[in-house]
């Protein structure tokens, strides 16, 4: 989706529309936020961890 998009006009004459539009406005700002399934790994930065990485053989 362009970005853009989130800075179309939006006109709205309808009060009974307005008022819907704004009930899924706060609707969505009371939404919980997305969790990860999994955890996510920190970077690994130990310069030992990362030689020990490197000089692994994998078969294939």
């Amino acid at each position: 989706m362009a970005t853009s998009s989130i800075f179309a006009k939006v006109r709205i004459d309808d009060p009974k529309k307005a008022e819907a539009f704004i009930d899924a406005l706060e609707a969505s700002e009371n939404k919980p936020r997305r969790k990860s399934s999994i955890p996510v790994k920190p970077p690994v930065t130990d310069i030992d961890e990362i030689k020990k990485f490197m000089t692994k053989r994998f078969p294939g």
